[in-house]
Protein backbone atom coordinates (compact mmCIF):
# COMPACT_ATOMS: atom_id res chain seq x y z
CA UNK A 1 0.00 0.00 0.00
CA UNK A 2 1.03 3.89 -0.56
CA UNK A 3 0.56 5.87 1.85
CA UNK A 4 0.81 9.68 0.04
CA UNK A 5 0.99 13.08 1.90
CA UNK A 6 0.53 15.47 -1.16
CA UNK A 7 1.67 18.88 -0.79
CA UNK A 8 0.20 19.75 -4.10
CA UNK A 9 -2.81 20.35 -5.90
CA UNK A 10 -1.55 17.41 -8.41
CA UNK A 11 -4.04 14.18 -8.19
CA UNK A 12 -1.93 11.10 -8.79
CA UNK A 13 -3.02 8.36 -10.77
CA UNK A 14 -3.16 5.96 -7.34
CA UNK A 15 -4.17 3.00 -9.33
CA UNK A 16 -1.25 2.89 -11.49
CA UNK A 17 1.14 3.97 -8.99
CA UNK A 18 -0.02 0.85 -6.60
CA UNK A 19 -0.20 -1.48 -9.66
CA UNK A 20 3.84 -0.61 -10.10
CA UNK A 21 4.11 -0.53 -6.52
CA UNK A 22 2.76 -4.35 -6.09
CA UNK A 23 4.48 -6.00 -9.34
CA UNK A 24 8.31 -4.98 -7.10
CA UNK A 25 6.93 -5.32 -3.02
CA UNK A 26 4.76 -6.14 -0.48
CA UNK A 27 6.28 -3.38 1.86
CA UNK A 28 4.31 -0.41 2.43
CA UNK A 29 5.60 2.89 0.93
CA UNK A 30 5.06 6.45 1.51
CA UNK A 31 4.69 9.09 -1.12
CA UNK A 32 5.47 12.37 -0.77
CA UNK A 33 4.76 15.22 -3.72
CA UNK A 34 5.83 18.73 -2.95
CA UNK A 35 7.17 21.24 -4.52
CA UNK A 36 10.58 22.18 -5.98
CA UNK A 37 11.49 24.61 -2.21
CA UNK A 38 10.84 21.64 -0.21
CA UNK A 39 12.96 19.09 -2.54
CA UNK A 40 15.69 21.18 -2.90
CA UNK A 41 16.03 21.82 0.89
CA UNK A 42 15.92 17.94 1.43
CA UNK A 43 18.41 17.47 -1.21
CA UNK A 44 20.60 19.97 0.16
CA UNK A 45 20.54 18.46 3.84
CA UNK A 46 20.78 15.06 2.81
CA UNK A 47 23.50 14.71 -0.43
CA UNK A 48 24.92 18.40 -0.05
CA UNK A 49 23.10 19.36 -3.79
CA UNK A 50 21.89 23.46 -3.21
CA UNK A 51 19.22 22.34 -6.40
CA UNK A 52 15.95 21.05 -6.71
CA UNK A 53 15.43 17.65 -8.41
CA UNK A 54 12.99 15.37 -9.43
CA UNK A 55 12.76 12.61 -7.00
CA UNK A 56 14.70 11.25 -3.50
CA UNK A 57 14.72 7.95 -2.28
CA UNK A 58 14.80 7.25 1.60
CA UNK A 59 14.91 3.53 2.40
CA UNK A 60 14.18 2.46 5.87
CA UNK A 61 15.88 -0.62 7.81
CA UNK A 62 14.15 -3.97 6.91
CA UNK A 63 12.38 -4.53 10.07
CA UNK A 64 8.84 -6.42 10.51
CA UNK A 65 5.71 -4.47 9.29
CA UNK A 66 8.13 -1.41 8.45
CA UNK A 67 7.44 0.43 5.13
CA UNK A 68 10.18 0.43 2.71
CA UNK A 69 10.75 3.88 2.64
CA UNK A 70 10.05 6.75 1.64
CA UNK A 71 9.92 8.57 -2.16
CA UNK A 72 9.66 12.42 -2.35
CA UNK A 73 8.48 13.63 -5.57
CA UNK A 74 8.57 17.43 -6.86
CA UNK A 75 5.65 17.90 -9.07
CA UNK A 76 6.57 21.12 -10.06
CA UNK A 77 9.77 19.49 -11.09
CA UNK A 78 7.88 16.82 -13.29
CA UNK A 79 5.57 19.31 -14.35
CA UNK A 80 8.26 20.93 -16.18
CA UNK A 81 9.87 17.98 -17.56
CA UNK A 82 6.79 16.25 -19.12
CA UNK A 83 6.26 19.31 -20.74
CA UNK A 84 9.57 19.27 -22.33
CA UNK A 85 9.48 15.70 -23.32
CA UNK A 86 5.76 15.78 -24.15
CA UNK A 87 4.77 13.60 -21.44
CA UNK A 88 1.68 13.30 -19.32
CA UNK A 89 2.09 14.56 -16.18
CA UNK A 90 0.57 10.96 -15.20
CA UNK A 91 3.58 9.41 -16.86
CA UNK A 92 6.02 11.35 -15.73
CA UNK A 93 5.41 10.61 -12.08
CA UNK A 94 5.00 7.56 -12.59
CA UNK A 95 8.57 6.92 -14.12
CA UNK A 96 9.77 9.07 -11.21
CA UNK A 97 8.02 6.41 -8.78
CA UNK A 98 9.61 3.37 -10.20
CA UNK A 99 12.55 5.49 -10.56
CA UNK A 100 12.66 6.03 -6.99
CA UNK A 101 11.23 2.54 -5.82
CA UNK A 102 14.31 0.55 -7.44
CA UNK A 103 16.40 2.81 -5.39
CA UNK A 104 14.32 1.80 -2.16
CA UNK A 105 15.03 -1.87 -3.44
CA UNK A 106 18.67 -1.56 -3.41
CA UNK A 107 19.03 -0.66 -7.27
CA UNK A 108 22.11 2.35 -7.55
CA UNK A 109 22.60 3.53 -11.55
CA UNK A 110 25.73 5.36 -10.05
CA UNK A 111 27.34 1.95 -8.97
CA UNK A 112 26.26 -0.75 -10.83
CA UNK A 113 26.98 -2.27 -13.28
CA UNK A 114 23.59 -1.71 -15.65
CA UNK A 115 20.78 -3.68 -13.42
CA UNK A 116 18.73 -0.47 -12.57
CA UNK A 117 18.80 0.59 -15.89
CA UNK A 118 17.80 -2.66 -17.21
CA UNK A 119 14.85 -3.02 -14.73
CA UNK A 120 13.67 0.27 -15.24
CA UNK A 121 13.48 -0.28 -18.69
CA UNK A 122 11.70 -3.84 -18.12
CA UNK A 123 9.31 -2.13 -15.78
CA UNK A 124 8.47 1.15 -18.23
CA UNK A 125 7.67 -1.26 -21.44
CA UNK A 126 4.97 -3.93 -18.87
CA UNK A 127 3.64 -0.13 -18.15
CA UNK A 128 3.57 1.32 -21.78
CA UNK A 129 5.19 4.49 -19.99
CA UNK A 130 7.51 6.78 -21.81
CA UNK A 131 11.32 6.98 -21.96
CA UNK A 132 13.05 5.99 -18.26
CA UNK A 133 14.94 8.76 -16.53
CA UNK A 134 18.51 6.82 -16.81
CA UNK A 135 17.78 6.31 -20.57
CA UNK A 136 17.37 10.22 -20.70
CA UNK A 137 20.28 11.14 -18.65
CA UNK A 138 22.51 9.00 -20.53
CA UNK A 139 22.06 10.41 -24.06
CA UNK A 140 22.78 13.76 -22.77
CA UNK A 141 26.14 12.34 -21.43
CA UNK A 142 28.99 12.38 -24.28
Amino acid sequence: MIEINNETDYRPNVNLLETIASELTDRDIELIFTDNATIRAMNREHRGVDAPTDVLSFPLEKVPFAPLGEIVVSVEYAKNKASEYHNSLDDEIALLFIHGLLHLLGYDHETDSGQMRKKEEELIRRFGLPESLIVRNETKEP
